[in-house]
């Protein structure tokens, strides 16, 4: 479909109409939740912010084989602490960190209860660059802002380095990192080139994709640490330059049109006069862009980016637009972008590592909602250099009625779906939630050699759709991020029943879970009995001691059942 155009044959589905709510306390307390968020969080987060800089420093000083020797010390803590559990009278073991530190504001409440805390808090070091594999050998907890630091200068990038500063590398291993280059690379567990991991029984083991612990490289991924603990990973690496030529391209139309330019914007069709699939594949990469992102502004509006890596000389000259999105002043990205819906399709250069983390000040658009003037001009001269506020601070301080209030009233959802499935979602979105902006990134999705978590749909190598290829499926990550549309007229809104349909909509149209392979590692490594599963982290609501004792038994049941290679 071209830029612009508008549709006349079909209509938007109609949201949902709901009878007013009644407003109470906590109302007031989001309203105004602006005041401890300017005057608590933000000068705590600045000083957060700081001392992870000047720590970034320090580790960076460090002589390679010092932070080596560290690592390797840290490891033989986490197993002495590990053989110090008593299964008779202890919790199941999860990680030290508390579930306010997690990125993400989602309502996390699964170490209420009895539990064995490990410390991992020493594994935020990278642990070598390595220019000749081109691999990053980085601990768990080195964060995205972290790492650019320190390959962007080098010319170089992990292949997919997700969008915002405060995700962390074990984070996007265990459960689900995605950039704008995964339509290329796929998730961020498909750059990993090795995982080092301890299991329950204290072992310390490398799994790759071919060696003995392969079952375990392929079940770590969207386990959420239940098998083991991650520790250190090598992850692969890119050589980039030193910008991103953007193009912004406005689209008009219905839901399912807008879903099929953002799809033609990279997702390009093979040549279909070439002789076999290798010749088709290498003109499909002639094609594709090496960054893409689509965001839908509305029912009829969007705008599809996408990206190519391009040198200083080319960006700076004369007549080329260099936008340093980084600046604290800058409008807010997604906010600039939609300026494309007036001026029409037009290009500039943004610097690399400025645009690999340009939705990190305004927390995507999560941050109109806790300081509604932050997005002004006079904000963001005067403090935008502040933002954006730590998500750990905003947890801190909004206490349970409005945790309870966001948990309810704000949705927080990606939904992953292929690629040809876009439009369908984001017609359900807009009937069931609307929330927007909708975010839209896709992602390979690669045919593993053994059943992981996630998998293509069956047969989809048969029958190839726009962007499929014979050993990946194309698939979207459809993000919605906001308050929905009920909500902001003042509208009563089940914001838990309305995620359990959107989750509902995803089971019938990605029928790719398969938790065979993860229990299989579970009870080959000993985790079952150990480590929570990954339903019970997984689900949301508070946590008894009753649900912890039930959730025990059935481990130790599962882990009762040793399997013949168990022993390896």
């Amino acid at each position: 479909m071209a830029a612009d155009s508008v549709a006349t044959t079909t209509t938007t589905p109609r949201p949902v109409v709901r009878p007013k709510r009644k407003k109470a306390l906590v109302d007031y307390l989001v309203t105004f939740r602006w005041i401890p968020a300017i005057f608590v969080a933000l000068p705590l987060s600045a000083l957060i912010y700081f001392c992870i800089y000047i720590g970034g420093m320090l580790s960076s000083m460090k002589p390679e084989e010092r932070r080596r020797r560290e690592h390797e010390e840290n490891g033989h803590k986490v197993v002495r602490r590990l053989k110090q559990r008593d299964p008779k009278k202890d919790g199941l073991v999860c990680t030290a960190r508390k579930p306010w530190v997690v990125v993400g504001m989602r309502n996390v409440d699964y170490k209420r209860a009895r539990r064995f805390e490990v410390d991992l808090s020493a594994f935020h070091n990278i642990l070598e660059i390595d220019t000749e594999r081109m691999v990053a050998r980085v601990e768990p907890l080195v964060s995205m802002g972290q790492i650019t630091k320190v390959t962007c200068p080098m010319n170089l990038s992990l292949a997919v380095a997700p969008e915002f500063d405060d995700l962390t590398v074990g984070g996007l291993i265990n459960s689900y990192g995605i950039s704008g280059s995964s339509h290329i690379y796929g998730l961020f567990s498909d750059t990993v080139v090795s995982m080092e991991v301890v299991l329950a029984d204290g072992r310390v083991v490398r799994a790759t994709k071919d060696n003995e612990h392969s079952d375990l490289f392929y079940a770590m991924p969207w386990s959420q640490g239940t098998i083991g603990f991650l520790v250190a990973a090598e992850i692969k690496l890119i050589r980039i330059k030193e910008y991103m030529r953007l193009t912004y391209t406005p689209v008009r139309g219905t839901l399912k049109e807008i879903a099929q330019a953002y799809a033609d914007s990279f997702a390009a069709r093979a040549d279909a006069d070439a002789a076999d699939d290798s010749k088709k594949e290498n003109h499909q990469r002639q094609q594709v862009p090496d960054f893409v992102e689509g965001m839908v502004y509305s029912p009829s509006e969007g705008v599809m980016m996408t990206g190519v890596y391009a040198t200083a000389e080319e960006a700076k000259k004369k007549g080329n637009r260099i936008n340093r999105v980084g600046w604290w002043f800058k409008p807010w990205f997604y906010q600039y972008a939609q300026t494309a819906l007036q001026r029409g399709e037009f290009v500039e250069y943004i610097p690399t590592r400025e645009y690999y983390h340009r939705h990190t000040r305004s927390l995507y658009w999560e941050a109109k909602l806790i300081i509604p003037f932050a997005d002004q001009f006079w904000f963001r001269f005067l403090l935008g250099w502040l933002m954006p506020p730590k998500i750990t601070l905003l947890k801190i301080t909004q206490g349970e009625a409005i945790r309870n209030y966001y948990h309810d009233n704000h949705v927080i959802q990606d939904v992953l779906v292929p690629l040809h499935k876009v439009g369908e979602v984001l017609e359900f979105g807009h009937r069931e939630l609307e929330v927007y902006p909708v975010w839209l990134c896709p992602h390979r999705l690669f045919k593993a050699p053994v059943k992981a978590m996630v998998q293509p749909e069956a047969g989809f190598e048969q029958h190839p759709r726009q962007g499929d290829s014979s050993y990946a499926q194309m698939y979207t990550d459809v993000g919605f991020y906001y308050a929905p549309g009920a909500v902001l007229r003042g509208e009563e809104f089940d914001g838990a029943e309305a995620v359990r349909k959107l989750e509902q909509c995803e089971k019938d149209f990605w029928r790719m879970f398969d938790p065979s392979h993860y229990d299989h590692c579970r009870r080959k490594y000993g985790a079952a009995g150990t480590f929570m599963s990954n339903y019970y982290k997984s689900k949301k609501g508070r946590k008894t001691d009753k649900e912890v004792r039930d959730a025990e038994a059935e481990a130790e049941a599962a882990a009762a059942i040793v399997e013949p290679d168990a022993a390896e």
